[in-house]
């Protein structure tokens, strides 16, 4: 568990569409990488070498940079077995870790759950970004989700629109909002709760960006955007311990060179300019970032790009991660692939229990249905 005085905090970050591991984290010097990549390599004067086997893409300088400084885990092999090798279906194991049936429950709101198990806090849990992920659904557990912290709660302050009006607009948007993560037969009392924690959460969290001031000068693009808003809810000390976003397409089956750089290139800004925001508050040592996807890229490329593949890479970055490589990166060889993709080594649902216990302090088994491998990042 984190030994600092202020309640640990989590930010989870989701590369959708499947990220390209061995673009990502370079097995350079494995023939099969050069063999199978003809046309979507990385040249390896391009390279930002981490030892005599690995490196970084290029455009990750400042995420090699928190590496470099003791700050970041590398998870390798990341996954489970039998990947469907669908966004979807993937996306769904990932957020409910259940592998073999189709779950409804979302790990990260039984992580707040747990947190705050009398649903004291609407702003416990926090997602930027459109929508409910099903990472954040369960009944009973209040989430706030906004889609623009500039904007959020901005009905209470227009003329002409009162209270009830207020509801029955944000009733109406969260039917259709939620739908997605909680099915299609949720009831009026679901979603009439929902709109009132919404309601609590946007005049909570509304006061936030009056709060912040920093030096630090964010990108402007979405992901960057979404990171600073992370940073301004922190520092307004509402006590929000979970926040969860998100960022892609990662889904580079087409024109990959240009996509994966521009994605690491925002990625990595946005990441580096979070924590150098905190570093300036002196709000940043109860702080770690994780960053998933749900499986890595085939290992032969298509000619343009890369399909779906399995195994994948994870990170951990903050100020109290143990930095380094963790787990072995799959191996290229034939004979050892998974139906042409790296094989799984690490079951994900290990590196979601090592957070929850290490860094949260809380029972990971209920969470994540089961006992699995931990690893010592924090």
């Amino acid at each position: 568990m984190a030994t600092t005085k202020k309640d640990p905090v989590l930010v989870i970050l989701q590369l959708t569409g499947a990220n390209d591991y061995l673009n990502t984290i370079i097995p350079y010097t494995e023939p099969e990488y050069w063999d199978n990549r003809p046309k979507v390599h990385i040249p390896e004067d391009q390279m930002l070498r981490i030892d005599d086997k690995l490196a970084f893409r290029p455009n990750m300088e400042p995420l090699k940079a928190i590496y470099d400084d003791g700050k970041m885990a590398i998870i390798h092999g990341i996954g489970f077995e039998n990947s469907p090798r669908s966004h979807f279906r993937a996306m769904d194991i990932w957020h409910t870790c259940e592998p073999d049936v189709v779950g409804t429950e979302g790990w990260v709101a039984k992580m707040s759950r747990d947190l705050d198990p009398n649903g004291e806090n609407v702003v416990k849990t926090v997602n930027f970004g459109q929508g409910l992920p099903r990472a954040l659904a369960l009944r009973g557990v209040p989430v706030t989700s906004v889609s623009n912290l500039e904007t959020y709660g901005v009905f209470s302050n227009v003329p002409g629109i009162n209270a009830q009006e207020e509801r029955n607009q944000l009733l109406d948007r969260f039917a259709r909002m939620y739908a997605p993560a909680v099915g299609t037969g949720p009831t009026m009392d679901y979603l009439g709760q929902t709109g009132r924690d919404a309601l609590k959460g946007a005049d909570i969290i509304k006061s936030a960006p009056e709060k912040y001031s920093s030096t630090i000068e964010y990108a402007d693009n979405a992901i960057a955007k979404c990171l600073r808003d992370v940073a301004r809810v922190h520092l307004a000390d509402l006590g929000t311990q979970v926040f969860y976003t998100a960022h892609g397409p990662f889904d580079t089956h087409f024109n990959q060179p240009p996509m994966h750089t521009k994605l690491w290139t925002e990625v990595s800004g946005a990441i580096s300019d979070f924590f150098a925001d905190l570093k300036e508050h002196d709000a940043g040592d109860n702080v770690i970032m994780m960053l998933f996807t749900e499986f890595g890229r085939r290992v032969k490329d298509n000619g343009t790009g890369t399909d779906h593949g399995a195994g994948g890479v994870a990170f951990v970055i903050g100020e109290r991660v143990n930095g380094g490589m963790y787990g072995t990166y799959p191996s290229l060889k034939p004979e050892d692939l998974s139906q042409g993709d790296l094989a799984p080594s690490y079951d994900f649902r290990g590196f979601y229990s090592s957070v929850i216990d290490q860094w949260l302090g809380l029972d990971p088994v209920p969470i994540v249905g089961g006992k699995f491998e931990q690893m010592a990042f924090v």
